[in-house]
Formats: structure tokens, sequence, C-alpha cells
């Protein structure tokens, strides 16, 4: 059995996540809905059934050690690349070292490819025939949504798994372990238990920032009478107040929360919808991209049932843009709540899209010539503007029966006014409007029979 990074872990001169790495499955920590008894990679560990496999999730929830693991349940020579530091070339010396070991040893090869989004098309082909012949078996590691950074190619040859955050309860787990644990912190260090459960928390379901807390706090906490190390809450403050939160400006979870921002506005709910602008402020998102965000907000999901959601949107945008932080991050707030709480209408939004399909596929109509602008005598002469009528000059400034659609399309409707907010008054003028149309002795295309 290859000597792998499991190899002289013991160590204590090496960081404590790399110290508490799990050398079977029954150490691995979360998980349990692909690793747990019956589940899909239990079998691939447990049966040495080694596959290609895309393992997709967050930071620090196991992806590398799960590849680990698995080159040594099955024997296999583990080898490493970082699509940060690696190119083709990297790619082409690691599969000759592969098919040379396999030629001269027998043994296998499992390539363990670490942010393999970041390479590019031509670099994720040059596994392809690899994959399939059997050279390597393959395992990328992501935290990127593999359907829109990995090439078809590639994802046809693998299985992809998702791995989540870890839980609270993993992480305290973890964190216990490595209190105990000979290759850990054992005997060295007391934490008590409410902040072993606030290192869990703080860490956001991330594994190796949970041991890093846990060592950073071990290395600042004073002995006690006994010579052990006490973790009080000051010192793990003290760590905390360095800890950034994970917010990937570019990645899932940047996305993943935007999404989870307009959806509650979407859904009413202010609390939500605060919480969710919050964590990505939290994070350190630009304010400036939520306020645009806002906006978008503003005009699809509420629309004409109440038009001041626009005017509020960009009026915090505006205060975001003069003063800054935190005054501008107050509107942007005063903005989220109306937002939330405001009636809610896709009706401008759905016409928007339908009117935009229905022209980009059908015929160029040309303008009625009533509508067109005649200013030379030879366009009036041609009748461009002739028989226009001018609504000012008509009852209610409503010329009933004209028609401003190409002689086609008269009577085609794409903005429907829906029954909440501002929009149900707009829908009551509409059908009124309606009315005096189809009323009228002066319609210029016969677009129903008069009631």
């Amino acid at each position: 059995m290859q000597q792998g990074l499991f190899a002289g872990t013991q160590g204590r001169h090496q960081p404590l996540a790399a110290r508490m790495r799990p050398r079977s499955l029954s150490d691995y920590v979360g998980q349990e809905h692909l690793v747990g008894e019956g589940k899909p990679l239990h079998a691939a560990v447990v049966e040495e059934q080694l596959h290609s496999m895309i393992l997709w999730g967050p930071p620090g929830v196991g992806k590398t050690t799960f590849a680990q693991l698995l080159a040594e349940q099955a024997s296999v020579h583990f080898a490493t690349l970082s699509a940060v530091l690696s190119g083709v070339k990297d790619i082409r010396e690691a599969v000759q070292a592969a098919k040379y070991r396999r030629d001269t040893t027998g043994q296998d090869t499992l390539l363990f490819v670490d942010e393999v989004h970041r390479f590019n098309k031509s670099q994720q082909d040059a596994f392809l025939p690899h994959i399939e012949d059997g050279t390597v078996v393959f395992i990328g590691a992501t935290t990127e949504n593999p359907s829109f950074e990995l090439n078809s190619a590639l994802l046809s040859r693998t299985r992809v798994y998702v791995l989540k955050d870890l839980t609270d309860n993993d992480l305290e787990r973890l964190i216990r372990r490595a209190l105990d644990a000979d290759e850990g912190l054992q005997g060295s260090i007391r934490v008590p238990r409410e902040l072993i459960e606030a290192m869990a928390r703080a860490a956001d379901g991330d594994a190796r920032r949970a041991l890093n807390i846990l060592e950073v706090a071990a290395d600042l906490a004073e002995p006690d009478e006994e010579g052990v190390a006490q973790v009080t809450e000051d010192v793990l403050q003290r760590v905390l107040q360095s800890s950034l939160r994970r917010f990937d400006k570019g990645g899932d979870v940047f996305y993943d929360q935007i999404s989870a921002l307009h959806k509650s506005i979407r859904g009413s709910d202010p609390d939500a919808s605060l919480y969710w602008m919050c964590r990505m402020l939290d994070g350190g998102c630009d304010p400036l991209y939520i306020a645009r965000r806002l906006v978008r907000v503003a005009s699809e999901d509420i629309g004409n049932a109440d038009p001041r959601a626009l005017s509020l949107a960009m009026e915090a945008w505006e205060v975001q843009e003069r003063l800054g932080s935190p005054e501008g991050e107050l509107s942007l707030s005063q903005a989220v709540t109306y937002l939330a709480m405001a009636p809610k209408s896709i009706g401008v939004y759905r016409a928007f899209n339908e009117c935009m399909a229905w022209v980009s596929k059908d015929r160029d109509h040309p303008v009625p010539e009533h509508l067109r602008n005649a200013p030379t005598q030879l366009m009036k002469d041609q009748g461009y503007g002739a028989q226009y009528r001018y609504a000012h000059d008509e009852p209610e400034a409503f010329a009933a029966g004209e028609s401003y659609m190409p002689e086609a399309l008269a009577g085609k409707r794409f903005y429907n006014p829906e029954p909440r907010g501002l929009e149900k008054k707009l829908a009551e003028k509409r059908e009124y409007l309606d009315r005096l149309n189809r009323e009228s002795d002066h319609q210029r295309y016969p677009l129903t029979k008069k009631s």
C-alpha cells in the first residue's frame, strides 16, 4: 500500500486539520446522505468500487478527505493536482506516471483534481481519454456548479455527488474528537461545552475552519495551576474577531444568497428578506450590487401593483451611492422591507417577456399610416398621419375605437393587469376602456361586435 497523505500525520508540527484527517470511513464526519450505510459512496469505499466522480460542495466539507479515504481503502496510489497551479503539461506528467506505475507495479492511480472548475475546456478535455481507458480513476473537487463550469464531455464520464455543509452537531463531534485524540490536543487543553458549541456555530459548516478556530484558541489559552490550557469566552472572542465569514463573491454561495433574498421578497417575508440581505453584507457583498438587485425585484415582482416600490428602490440606491455605509445600508433595509410587504404582480414582467418573444418570431409589420410622422408635404400626400385622432380632442381624452397596433395584430393583448394593489385599479380602467372601444361607432379595425 502506498504511503499516502495519511502517513506521518502524528507529528504535532502539522496543522490540527491535517492531523485530524480520518483514516477510516467510521471517522469521517458528515455527508450521511452519501457515505452512510447503504448510501451511494459507502459501497465505493467499503467494497472498493472505484469510479470517476465529481465531488461538488462548499469548502471544508470533506472532498479531499473522501478521495484520500477511497485511495487508502482500495490500496491505489493517490496523486493530486491543483487546477490553480497546474496546466496541460502537469496533466500529461500525472497520466504518464500513472501508466508507468500500472505497467511496472500493477498499481492503479486515483487522480484527485482540486478546484477542477478552474481548468479551461482544453485542460478538462485532456483527461477524457485517460478516464475512458482506465489509466486513472478521476475525482474532481469543485465548489462551483458543475453544470455551468465543467464540460458536458467530462460530466458524461463521471458521477456527480453533492456534499453539504456540515451541521453544528457534526462540527461539535469533530471538535471533541480533536480534544480527545492522541494526534489532536489530548490532555493539553480544556474547552467548556458552551464554547465548543460556539466554535461549531462560528465555523459555518466548514470542518477545516472549526479545527483552525480550535487550534488558534489553544495557542492563545493560558494554562491553569495544573498546566492545562483553558479556553475562555474572552479567548474565543479574540479568535473569532479575525475569522471572516464564508462568502465567495463569484461562487455558488453568493448566487444562492441572492436567490434567497429575491425569493424572500417575492414571498412577502420581510424578516427573511432582511436576514439574507444582512448575511450578504456581513459576508462582504457590495451594497451597490444589492441595490441593483432591488431595482430588478421592484419591476419584476411588484411592477404596477405598487409603482412606488421602484421609486423607493432607486432612492435607496442613490442614498447608498451618496452616503455609503452605514447610512446607505439603512436605506437598503427600508427598501427591502417595503418591497417584501408590497402587493405583488408579474403582469409587467410577463407582458414584456411575451411581447419580446412575439416580436422576435413575428414578421416586421409596417407602422400604420395614421400613426406615421409626416414632416414633409410628400409624406402628407402619401397619407402619412391622415385620419389620426388626437386623443385630447376626444371625450375623456380617449379616442374610442382607435387602434395603435398594426392591423394584423389588432386586438392582440400582452399586458393583463393583476387584481392586486394599484394594478387592480388599472385592470378596472382597462376593462372600462375596452368597453368604450367595443361600443364605439368609429372602430378603425373590427375588433369585436359592439355590445
